[in-house]
């Protein structure tokens, strides 16, 4: 294993908790209703409440293993502790390279609302750029600017719920009507997809080298974070059905701007734009902290080339980690058409969870906090919701496993020949 510098403990309670709701709510509230709604219709509510309940599970393994590993990595770490090698590996690619992907899609999700016409992947770039070297300068640099981001969407939302219930029904929706329209698969899809919007409570795992006091703030953090997200998607799910209906809401790129529209309040339309690009802004912020994260604590452990070990001598932050991370995502979002990777994205954050729940299950009785049988329930519900995601996802999702395995074969062979 490789030494490096330790990162600085700097971050407090709510400052976990704004990271967590900055990453979670520009995520899901942006990006993934609209294939949810595809997916099973008015369904996506009860898809809603299964992805909570799988989240809360998952939120509850990653808080009782952060309590007693308390470094960056997350799952990557606990899988190595708890199951060995090869199951931290896993869990580590999968989060690396899925969120990877997710960094190029909030980039271009921000640039959709932000940039004229024309001008949306220079500005993403452009954003990817800017936001990594926020990160560069030291983390409490991102809580910071994190905070003002998520106060500004949670306005931006509470408007959005009050004008749009205030103009009542205008389509005539019948919502429970509609609950069980696309059958129990496409719910559970619903639920595969939705998951993805409560990733961001693992970007506090991730920086657990980074919080003050991590056995009693990483737990409270995510707990928070992830009850306060709940609220709030289902205020704004039951506001979009209602007011739009779930076909249309199926076929929106921008749903909440046609909510006040169709409210008769276009002119609070500029003002969800602001809030959809600060919310996508806000996703990518995080996300380039916690895949930066886990990439120092994978390489560590030369599961990725060892120069992203590097820690910034001045501002302790895993600096080469970051600088190529801004890199990769920048030539994605010029090649590449990420929309669609939000199935794949779950698909690696349900195999990342899969794997914390079942280390989760392995900890000793005095390193417990939570019941087994929640590891039980959040492991199985990994499984289901993996298998039910849409078919592509699933063959993206494992070939890139197939060639994170091929890597680590390679690299352990050459290293016992040069023994």
């Amino acid at each position: 294993m490789t030494s490096s510098p330790a990162l600085a403990r700097k971050l407090g309670t709510t400052d976990a908790v704004v990271i967590g709701l900055g990453s979670m709510i520009g995520a899901g509230i942006f990006a993934s209703f609209a294939p949810a709604a595809a997916a099973a219709g008015a369904g996506l509510l009860i898809g809603l409440a299964i992805a909570a309940v799988v989240a809360y599970c998952n939120a509850t393994a990653s808080a009782q293993l952060a309590a007693q590993y308390p470094t960056s990595g997350g799952t990557y770490v606990y899988g190595r502790e708890r199951l060995g090698e090869w199951p931290g590996f896993l869990a580590g690619w999968s989060f690396v390279i899925g969120k990877t992907a997710s960094c190029a899609a909030m980039a271009l999700t921000f640039a959709a609302y932000a940039a004229p016409g024309g001008w949306e992947k220079p500005v993403a770039v452009a954003a990817i750029l800017v936001l990594a070297a926020v990160n560069y300068f030291g983390v409490t640099r991102t809580a910071g600017l994190t905070r003002i981001i998520v106060a500004v969407v949670l306005l931006v939302l509470a408007l959005v719920v009050v004008v749009g219930l205030s103009a009542g029904n205008p389509a005539g929706n019948d919502l429970a009507e509609d609950l069980y329209a696309d059958g129990p698969y496409g719910i559970l899809q619903s639920a595969g997809l939705l998951f993805f919007a409560f990733a961001g409570y693992a970007r506090i795992a991730t920086m657990g080298e980074e919080v003050k006091d991590p056995q009693r703030t990483i737990p409270r953090a995510i707990i928070t974070a992830l009850f306060i997200v709940l609220v709030v998607y289902a205020l704004i799910a039951v506001t979009v059905l209602v007011v739009i209906g779930p076909e249309k809401l199926a076929t929106s790129a921008a749903p909440l701007v046609e909510v006040v529209t169709a409210a008769n309040a276009g002119w609070a339309a500029p003002i969800v734009r602001i809030g959809a690009a600060a919310a996508a802004l806000g996703a990518l912020l995080a996300l380039v902290a916690g895949v930066g994260r886990t990439s120092l604590a994978m390489a560590r452990n030369r599961d990725l080339p060892v120069w992203l070990a590097g820690v910034h001598p001045k501002h302790k932050v895993p600096h080469h980690a970051e600088i190529a991370l801004a890199v990769i995502v920048s030539i994605l979002v010029l090649t590449v058409d990420l929309r669609g990777a939000i199935g794949f994205s779950s698909f690696g954050v349900l195999l990342y969870y899969f794997i914390a729940n079942v280390s989760a299950f392995t900890q000793a009785k005095e390193q417990r906090r939570y019941p087994k049988a929640l590891q039980i329930l959040g492991a199985t519900g990994c499984l289901v919701l993996v298998g039910t995601l849409p078919i592509a996802s699933i063959v993206v999702g494992v070939i890139v496993l197939l060639v994170g395995v091929a890597y680590r074969l390679i690299r352990l062979r050459v290293q016992r020949d040069a023994r």
